[in-house]
């Protein structure tokens, strides 16, 4: 459901309770924001945040920005108003916090129909059902929910996030195998640039479409970490241009830089290059 090379460098979480967020959001270099009308909402208000956001994306203004809504759990008293509302909203997609299986997801389709879900994946039961969930109909991403996930597991933090990586090689192969987008937690120290840098390095080699951000202040370095470098553009362009020549000799591979290149390096080269193209569309000043 989910176009791969579609950027997700950067997903910003906005509380939708607050006007002036909305406001700014239009004018961020983000790729994809979640309007939250959960955790960011206060309970006393849930029902004015819900109307508030209705008529932001009702005024429009947020581009080519891939708009998500996160609801409340449908175990809640908000969650069953917030599907109704979002459905009608014309958000691109609807995201559920805490996931646990795909009976979570068939119950929110029920009330939101054809619209894409997207899954937070941030409990231990998640987790070991995350082949199902990534599988579901209408499931086009996950959204790692490392902070509600390390609670659950009691574990410490720790900068490499040891404790967390099978959490996270699990939600990575269940979106890789469905073809879907996944998008790495939050980093909560907004003012910490370099410990940032490092996690979102540590996503990008781990195979994450992007980064879930908490503060404007980390968009930049998001967008960075997960764009291709100049020295990967330039290699990939050498790759397949090296690749199509051995061919054009009835040749079935190929040499560049002292490395075999093969069909499956020409894939990923490409692949690399057409998320370029489609972050200059993106982007286009």
């Amino acid at each position: 459901m989910m176009h791969l090379n579609r950027p997700l460098r950067s997903v910003l979480y906005i509380p939708a309770s607050k006007t002036r967020a909305l406001e700014k959001a239009r004018t961020l270099p983000v790729d994809a924001i979640i309007f939250d009308l959960e955790d960011a909402v206060a309970p006393d208000e849930k029902a004015a945040a819900r109307g508030a956001l209705a008529d932001a994306l009702d005024a429009g203004g947020y581009g080519a920005r891939l708009k998500i809504v996160r609801i409340n759990g449908l175990d809640t008293e908000w969650g069953g108003e917030d599907a109704a509302a979002a459905r009608e909203m014309g958000a691109d997609a609807i995201l559920l916090p805490k996931v646990n299986g795909a009976d979570h997801l068939d119950a929110l389709a029920a009330i939101t129909g054809e619209v894409p879900l997207w899954a937070m994946m941030e409990t231990p039961l998640g987790m070991m059902n995350a082949s199902e969930i990534a599988a579901h109909a209408f499931c086009a991403g996950l959204v790692m929910g490392t902070n509600d996930l390390a609670k659950d597991m009691g574990t410490r933090f720790r900068p490499d996030r040891l404790p967390l990586l099978t959490g996270l090689g699990l939600c990575l192969l269940a979106a890789k195998a469905q073809g879907i987008a996944i998008v790495d937690g939050v980093y909560n120290a907004f003012k910490d640039q370099e410990g940032l840098e490092a996690e979102c390095a540590q996503g990008r080699d781990m195979g994450f479409d992007g980064k879930t951000l908490i503060h404007p202040a980390q968009v930049d370095v998001a967008n960075a970490a997960f764009s291709p470098t100049g020295e990967e553009i330039d290699l990939a362009a050498r790759q397949i241009t090296a690749y199509e020549a051995a061919v054009a000799a009835g040749q079935a591979v190929a040499v560049v830089d002292g490395r075999i290149v093969e069909n499956l390096h020409v894939a990923t080269a490409r692949e690399t290059l057409a998320k370029v193209e489609a972050i200059r569309a993106l982007n286009p000043e």
